[in-house]
């Protein structure tokens, strides 16, 4: 999910993860020089490299097995990044199936309305102590790394921290980036693709409390798991999965909700 200052085109983009983009195409876009831009590129979260006169995502040659990804969930005061912050953040970073880090962080934060609280449980009391907002996201940074960045609805959420590292000074995210929720869509067949109703279906998290950044991001990394489980096509690395939880064929859904039918009964 690069971001619209990103300065190649979508063609660009897509040549990256897939069949290589020639020198030529590359220095046309960019009015740095190519070892300042792939530097600055890297600082952000995307790592791309060379091979036999191309360049490449360097996803295209990380074998699942060897990949690391970044599961993420936020908990925010609203929706809109100009009137609006984080209160809660939280990740796993994951490699081979396995947990190799964890980030979880309240946010110090001096307005969050009722309906929020209603929602999430936090409270401006529960943030009193909290460090602020830059402190938080400079050290989440540094977590994240060039990790693939994973969220259920990733755009939200990946956008939401771009946006808020940019307004304390930091460079937006670059990190290649996967939506659970496609994902799941492609490999796990049910009536909805809420994170709740998923949970609630499947039993990804079975302490989960809703709306909380590290129960949802436990959430997802149950779901994650299950939806690699189920992948019956040949991924050979990171830009393969990338690819197919944006082309490949949805899943049928279930015409009536076979949780509901089951309380009926």
């Amino acid at each position: 999910m690069l971001a619209n200052y990103f300065p190649l085109d979508a063609k660009s983009v897509s040549k990256l993860a897939t069949k290589g983009l020639p020198l030529e195409k590359l220095k046309s876009q960019i009015d740095e020089s190519i070892d300042f831009s792939l530097e600055l590129w890297r600082s952000q979260g995307l790592d791309i490299i060379k091979s036999k006169g191309y360049y490449y995502f360097s996803t295209k040659f990380i074998p699942m097995n060897e990949a690391e990804f970044c599961i993420v969930d936020i908990e925010t005061n609203g929706s809109k990044i100009d009137k609006h912050q984080i209160i809660e953040i939280a990740g796993l970073k994951i490699k081979n199936g396995k947990v190799i880090d964890s980030f979880e962080s309240l946010v110090k934060c001096s307005e969050i309305n009722e309906h929020i609280t209603a929602i999430t449980g936090i409270s401006v009391k529960d943030t009193l102590n909290a460090p602020p907002l830059k402190e938080v996201l400079y050290k989440f940074k540094l977590f994240l790394g060039d990790a693939v960045f994973v969220a259920h609805d990733v755009k939200f959420d990946y956008k939401f921290i771009s946006q808020s590292m940019q307004k304390i000074g930091l460079e937006p995210l670059l990190n290649r980036s996967l939506c659970s929720l496609a994902l799941a869509e492609r490999t796990v067949e049910s009536y909805r693709y809420a994170l709740s109703y998923l949970n609630d279906t499947f039993r990804l998290n079975p302490d989960a409390s809703h709306h909380r950044a590290m129960s949802d991001v436990m959430t997802t990394y149950g779901l994650f798991k299950l939806s690699l489980e189920n992948i019956n096509e040949n991924i050979n690395n990171v830009e393969d999965l990338i690819k197919f939880s944006k082309e490949a064929k949805r899943l049928k859904r279930p015409k009536f909700d076979p949780l509901l039918e089951s309380q009926q009964e």
